[in-house]
């Protein structure tokens, strides 16, 4: 089992730099970041985020670009076509986005897919498509953006496997397309996660393994299919160390980032310690 690891900060002074630094602190072989907050616009400048330090810090720990997961603003809402000035600044966003996720090497950009605030399933995949043919056709980076499955709260489009393939097939560049999967939103939508071989049997059938580039790891607070999206840590929710366990040494996720992104302990960190459990466990002991 390779490339565990998980969601980690961006900060002053040192920012990128910083941050593969928190993430060799735990013990992880990648990390994801955003490259700022995640509920704002607000971006440091490129020139100042330590990009050549940070690089050169995860080359000489022996890791490669493809490690590092950058994941996108959740103000971007391609899917917004209520609110017609929203859908387009999230696209002139993800172009931002994109280029600062080139700048730093990542190959991979984690997008949830919007929400259509009511106005249907079929309008917002349609606006989706719309949002991603417009910024992809202008973008000449090699990043793959990475749909993410969601836990269907709300009206988020993107909790089926049905749903993130007719995305896909309605987009220019589909080779720019990648899938983010996240257990805790795969539970909560309703996939049963102990039959995981069916899981990606369906998966394959419907999107490809091929497209399955990074895996959120996270155990649920809520019962499957309560479509509420509450991440627990590791082996204190409703799915359960081992069926997480198993999915992180599942020989067919062995090129897929696996990230961790489970609530903080008492204010502290909870990655060194998960890292280490899931890395330790061994099957033949069960």
């Amino acid at each position: 089992m390779r490339y565990l690891g998980c969601h980690v900060g961006m900060k002053a002074p040192r920012y990128f730099e910083g941050s593969i630094a928190e993430a060799l602190s735990y013990g992880a072989d990648a990390c994801m970041i955003y490259t700022g907050a995640p509920q704002n616009s607000k971006r440091k400048p490129i020139e100042e985020m330590h990009i050549e330090q940070g690089i050169k810090l995860y080359q000489d720990a022996g890791w490669q670009a493809f490690q590092i997961v950058v994941h996108a603003p959740y103000i971007i809402n391609l899917a917004n076509s209520i609110k017609e000035d929203t859908a387009y600044f999230g696209r002139d966003f993800l172009k931002e986005e994109l280029r600062r996720t080139a700048a730093i090497g990542s190959h991979y950009l984690v997008l949830h897919p919007g929400s259509h605030l009511k106005a249907g399933v079929e309008t917002g995949v349609e606006w989706i498509v719309n949002g991603l043919n417009d910024v992809l056709d202008q973008d000449d980076s090699q990043v793959i953006i990475c749909l993410e499955s969601m836990a269907g709260k709300g009206s988020e489009v993107g909790q089926t496997f049905e749903e993130l393939a007719r995305i896909i097939q309605g987009v220019h560049r589909s080779d720019r397309i990648g899938v983010c999967l996240d257990t805790c939103h795969l539970h909560d939508a309703g996939y049963d996660l102990d039959d995981f071989d069916a899981l990606m049997d369906e998966f394959d059938h419907k999107i490809g393994l091929d497209r399955l580039k990074v895996f959120h790891i996270n155990d649920s607070k809520n019962i499957r299919g309560s479509h509420k999206d509450r991440h627990e840590n590791i082996g204190k929710g409703n799915i359960g160390f081992e069926t997480l366990a198993r999915i992180v040494h599942d020989s067919r996720l062995e090129d897929v980032i696996k990230i961790l992104e489970t609530p903080y302990i008492e204010d502290q960190p909870p990655y060194q310690d998960e890292i280490n459990r899931l890395r330790a466990w061994n099957p033949e002991d069960q």
